[in-house]
């Protein structure tokens, strides 16, 4: 029941938020737009998507190797393909994690180190974002200045930093209860393996282009719908505020963070003083974008193996 009640909550937060949303969107308007041009802006930009995929599954493996969950790389390919459908169909924005840890575990890694996997990734990906974010703060003070918009975005950047940073600094204590008690034992181990593969002098640096890469990428994907649609705005402008609204969408409290997505977008470009239809347009073609690429997704899984063998074997968990 409380998760009925849970997924219904999602269901009416994202209705109620898309609501609000498109109230500002002039829909004829925004198909009139719509050329043979805007075909090929579109086809562009579920390339990328595609690619994004990719290095996201660069990342996870140099990770997954570290938690004792070796993946080969057609293999690791096809679970992120899978899980970007899951996260368009279950009710939340990281479904499609759940259903890759389901995966990775059947396959024999076991429930912890899949579940090491998916979390760590999970949490440099975060991390990467926020300092993208910080970086790029001059620019976005001098593009938002709106000072609600400027508290915004310093509030929810330095949540997230200090998230992250301090689910470093935790993997670096020593205490020994860390280890033992239940409540801690294993974040704190998720912590350890993040800062072992952070610092690590191989794979360090490969983690860092990659995560770093993964957010440029959804900032050209962004970039391509703009295109698209012909809309005024400069490539500046969604490279800084495309980061911020991919962190609020992190949020689990939509459906594949529909209607959050929007209204972050239309807060945004009215913060920065562009029109805050144009950030909702932008924002539904995203969505799309990935819809297509989370439905192509689910054509892999309809044909896969691990969906013919659903059922059929133990996943084996290790002590």
């Amino acid at each position: 029941m409380r998760r009925i009640l849970l997924s219904t909550a999602k269901i009416l937060i994202s209705a109620a938020l898309l609501y609000l949303a498109l109230r500002k969107v002039d829909l004829s308007e925004l198909f009139s737009r719509f050329t043979v041009t805007s075909l090929f802006w579109i086809g562009a930009a579920i390339t990328v998507t595609f690619l994004q995929i990719f290095v996201g599954v660069l990342r996870w493996r140099e990770i997954s190797a570290v938690c004792g969950a070796p993946l080969e790389l057609g293999r690791a390919m096809r679970y992120n393909v899978i899980g970007s459908f899951f996260n368009q169909t279950l009710p939340s924005a990281i479904g499609g994690d759940a259903v890759r840890l389901w995966l990775v575990a059947r396959a024999g890694a076991g429930w912890r180190a899949a579940t090491y996997s998916i979390f760590v990734d999970r949490a440099i990906g975060l991390i990467a974002l926020a300092i993208l974010i910080v970086a790029s703060l001059p620019w976005s003070y001098t593009l938002i200045t709106d000072p609600h918009g400027r508290s915004a975005l310093l509030l929810i950047d330095f949540l997230a930093l200090a998230g992250g940073l301090g689910f470093l600094v935790f993997g670096a204590l020593k205490w020994r209860w860390l280890k033992t008690w239940w409540a801690t034992h294993h974040i704190h181990a998720c912590a350890v393996i993040a800062n072992r593969v952070i610092f690590s002098r191989s794979r360090g640096p490969i983690i860092a282009i990659l995560s770093v890469l993964v957010h440029v990428l959804a900032v050209v994907i962004a970039w391509c719908v703009v295109q698209s649609i012909a809309a005024p705005v400069r490539f500046s402008d969604v490279f800084l505020l495309v980061p911020p609204v991919m962190l609020i969408t992190m949020m689990p409290i939509s459906i594949a963070g529909w209607g959050v997505r929007e209204a972050t977008m239309s807060l945004a470009f009215g913060f920065a003083g562009l029109a805050a239809n144009e950030g909702v347009n932008v924002s539904l073609l995203f969505g799309a974008v990935s819809f297509i690429v989370g439905a192509f997704g689910g054509l892999v899984w309809i044909l896969s193996a691990e969906k013919a063998a659903q059922g059929s074997a133990p996943i084996g968990v290790p002590e």
